[in-house]
């Protein structure tokens, strides 16, 4: 928490950051699982088996969570005015 005082991230700021990729996760981890399956599937030409499915959704949300977690810093830097745009 010290370090976060030191470099002027508010206990508001980490918090906005937290709720809002927590809100955003379950909706983008089945978007980014829906549209990898489709691509291997077309990619593949068969329908995927349950290992490749479960393979594919631990994959959608690794990346759903560095999505979410981008996202949600840069979406409260920009509405806290931080970014110094104008």
């Amino acid at each position: 928490m010290e370090i976060w005082v030191r470099s002027g991230m508010s206990t508001y700021f980490v918090g906005s950051v937290l709720i809002l990729a927590v809100l955003l996760y379950y909706p983008v981890s089945k978007l980014v699982w829906v549209l990898s399956v489709r691509r291997l599937q077309r990619k593949e030409n068969r329908e995927l088996s349950e290992v490749e499915l479960q393979g594919q959704l631990n994959r959608a949300r690794i990346i759903a969570v560095i999505m979410v977690l981008m996202f949600s810093y840069l979406f409260n830097l920009t509405l806290g005015g931080k970014l110094g745009y104008g």
